[in-house]
Formats: structure tokens, C-alpha cells, sequence
């Protein structure tokens, strides 16, 4: 079931990624690390789709929804580093309509960092095509923020994809996802895109979705619990449930099923946020070029010190939208353990650490410290409890490895 290879010092993480499709918690997924510039794992097996008829490959795309930030963030740091964007500037200094209704004084980390007070669209989220990009911008842009930007963190699970994708094209005139290609893709070989060409869709595996927000409701029970024989985090968590911030940030269209991120229309939009899809090896690749970073490589992609400010935290929460949790944000990365971590025993262990997870269950990251590239994808969603289980056991073991050696 297993293909690829994997460097015999690792083995143990092989045997955990065999494991999870095996026993068939995952369905198909793919595993790739670089460690100081080489490649110890390259690893793939299991299907493509729920009737297990095709077989995953190892250019097998994969949406891997919020780990698409991580590569925005990237983009976004490449024009720092070039002096074109100021990450304390207002916002509408770039992008004047947005200025309004309470959003005067927003500035660009506010964006970077979930801090602008706009994770969810006030009246519904707009109805009609994916790639119709101008209708969800002008929401947000003529939208009053839910709370005054800049004075809490709230994960901008969604429209962090149309808010700074719209900054970025005031800025630079391209779309993220052409920026993408044009200065980072192409010249390094990375396989992974924000909106699909129709010739990639027969590469792509489905997703296998659960319903999240019915997943939340099971959980309300907690409000029936008075706060005062609550520990201070389940105070936390029970807030957060009642507020509904969550369910702001996740807002569903009845026109979409459950499995719309299998849709043609998704798959070509640009949603910079979560539509992005790759491969688990070029996602460790990435992110290995950005871990052994020098200001004398001429393959880098950003300087050292850009680099260095991206991945310093800006934001630490407590996250309204992420149940409270102490999520540290840099500009655009989340820090450390990060979501698929939260309350783990990696976080504030690795400072160094950064990139992005998705709700799908993918996750990928670079560590400084470690000279660390990694990239875990997967088709399988699962509940909130179990959704990191694969990626956890993997980093706990890599992490013991690479101290030992």
C-alpha cells in the first residue's frame, strides 16, 4: 500500500504513516520532510476516493484548504522583502474602498494576523460562482467589521483569502496565485497552485467531508455546565462556543453540498485562503528552501531578516474564533505547533517553527532551528478530535529523531 522511500534513520515515521492507511483511518495521504537540504521521506499510498478505485500517486493533488495561507503568507513576505508593501501601513492606503464603516484605521497586519475584526461575512456569505471574485470583496470591503480591528484575534478562517488576496493585487497587480507561479513555482519547481487549470483536475484525489458545524453542536452541552466548576480553559471554550464567532468564520451556503471542494468551480477558483492544492512533496520542498535559508543562497526565496520578522509572533490570541485557544500568528504563518498542536506538547517548544494546517487534516511547516521542510496531506476530514492524529504522531516522532541525531 505504501510507496516511495524513506532515509532508515526514520523508519519509525514510516511505520506510523503505514499505520494510519492500514487501519484505515486515512484513506490516502502523502508524507514528504526535507531535513538540511535532503530528502529523508517521500511517502504515498492509500486512494483517491471513497470507493478506493484509484489508486494515490505521487503527483496526486490534494486541497489542503488553510495551509493555502501559508503559502500566501510566503507571497505575501516576498513583497516586503522587495519593499513594496508595509506591513504597518493602513490598509486603505493601498486599497482606498476599503476605508469605510469602521474600518478606517485597519492596518495590513491586522490582516496578516486575524486581527481585523472581519472572519465572517455580516449578512450571509454571498451566493453565485467561486470564481467570481469581485462579488466577495465587495462585501467585505462595504461590510461593518464585528469587532473593532486591531482589538482581538479571531481566525479569518475564509475571507483572509479575499481580504489579503485583494491587498496583494492593489499592491502588485497580480493574484496571489499568479504571483505564485510566476516568481516561486515555476522557478523552484514547487507542483502546488491557487486555482486549478482543467488539465490538473484528473490529478486531483476528493476530499471525504464530514459536517463540521453539526460536530460543533454536539458540544454546546457545555452551556448547561455553570462556569463556576468549569477549569479556566473550558470557561474559555464555552465562551467562545456561545458567542458563535466559529460558526461566523465557517459559514455555509445552502447551494453547496458537503463535498463542494471536489466542485470544477472551486478547483479553478482563486481563494487564497483555502483552495489551494499540491503535493506533500512539494509543500516540504517549500518549505525547506525557506529552513535553510542564508543571505548568500542564491536559490532563497526571501532574505533572512524578512524572513525572520514574518515568523516573529504579532498575535497571540486568545483566538474567538478557534474556542479561545492561544494561537500565535506571525504575518500570515501560525507559529509553532500552530492549530494542529494547540495544547500539545510542542507548543513553545519550537520557536522556530511555522506554516500552516488545514481543516482537512494537511499539514505543512518549516522549523529554522532544525532546518526542518515538512508536508503531510490527506483526503480524509475527521471530527475535531481526531483531525491532526496522523501529522501529531508524525512531528512528536520526527522531532524526538532529529534531536537524537
Amino acid at each position: 500500500m505504501i510507496k516511495g522511500q524513506c532515509d532508515p534513520r526514520f523508519k519509525k515515521i514510516k511505520d506510523i504513516f503505514s499505520y494510519s492507511l492500514e487501519s484505515g483511518f486515512e484513506t490516502g495521504a502523502a508524507l514528504a520532510i526535507e531535513y538540511k537540504g535532503e530528502v529523508i521521506v517521500n511517502l504515498w499510498g492509500g486512494h483517491k476516493d471513497s470507493n478506493k478505485s484509484l489508486e494515490w500517486e505521487e503527483n496526486t493533488l490534494i486541497n489542503v484548504f488553510s495551509v493555502t495561507k501559508g503559502i500566501t503568507a510566503i507571497c505575501v513576505s516576498k513583497l516586503i522583502d522587495e519593499g513594496k508593501l508595509d506591513y504597518n501601513q493602513k490598509v486603505s492606503y493601498y486599497w482606498p474602498e476599503y476605508g469605510c464603516n469602521g474600518k478606517e484605521d485597519t492596518i495590513v497586519s491586522d490582516f496578516l494576523c486575524h486581527r481585523a475584526g472581519m472572519f465572517g461575512f455580516q449578512n450571509g456569505m454571498p451566493k453565485g460562482s467561486w470564481q467570481n471574485w469581485q462579488n466577495f470583496v465587495n462585501h467585505l470591503e462595504a461590510q461593518t467589521p464585528y469587532n473593532a480591528p486591531g482589538s482581538s484575534q479571531g481566525y479569518h478562517a475564509l475571507t483572509y483569502g479575499w481580504l489579503v488576496g485583494e491587498l496583494f493585487r492593489r499592491v502588485d497587480g497580480r493574484t496571489v496565485g499568479e504571483y505564485f507561479q510566476e516568481e516561486i513555482a515555476i522557478p523552484h519547481d514547487i507542483d502546488f497552485h491557487i486555482g486549478l487549470q482543467k488539465e490538473d483536475f484528473s490529478r486531483c484525489a476528493d476530499m471525504l467531508m464530514l459536517d463540521f458545524i453539526q460536530n460543533i453542536e454536539q458540544v454546546k452541552f457545555l452551556k448547561f455546565f455553570p462556569n463556576l466548576i468549569l477549569p479556566t480553559k473550558i470557561k474559555t471554550l464555552k465562551s467562545a462556543l456561545l458567542k458563535g464567532d466559529f460558526l461566523e468564520a465557517f459559514q455555509r451556503r445552502e447551494e453547496d453540498g458537503i463535498d463542494f471542494p471536489n466542485s470544477d468551480d472551486w478547483r479553478l477558483a482563486e481563494i487564497p485562503s483555502a483552495n489551494g492544492h499540491g503535493t506533500a512533496k512539494s509543500l516540504a520542498k517549500l518549505y525547506g528552501i525557506l529552513s535553510n535559508i542564508s543571505s548568500r543562497t542564491e536559490n532563497s526565496i526571501l532574505s533572512r531578516d524578512t524572513l525572520e520578522l514574518a515568523i516573529t509572533p504579532h498575535s497571540s490570541g486568545p483566538d474567538s474564533v478557534l474556542f479561545g485557544a492561544d494561537i500565535k500568528f506571525g504575518l500570515g504563518f501560525e507559529l509553532e505547533g500552530g492549530i494542529a498542536t494547540a495544547g500539545s506538547i510542542f507548543n513553545n517548544e519550537h520557536s522556530k517553527m511555522f506554516g500552516h494546517a488545514g481543516v482537512g487534516g494537511a499539514v505543512a511547516f518549516g522549523d529554522l532551528d532544525s532546518n526542518l521542510g515538512y508536508g503531510f496531506v490527506c483526503n480524509q476530514q475527521h471530527d475535531l478530535r481526531k483531525i491532526y492524529q496522523t501529522n501529531n504522531q508524525i512531528t512528536k516522532e520526527l522531532y524526538s529523531l532529529v534531536a537524537g541525531l
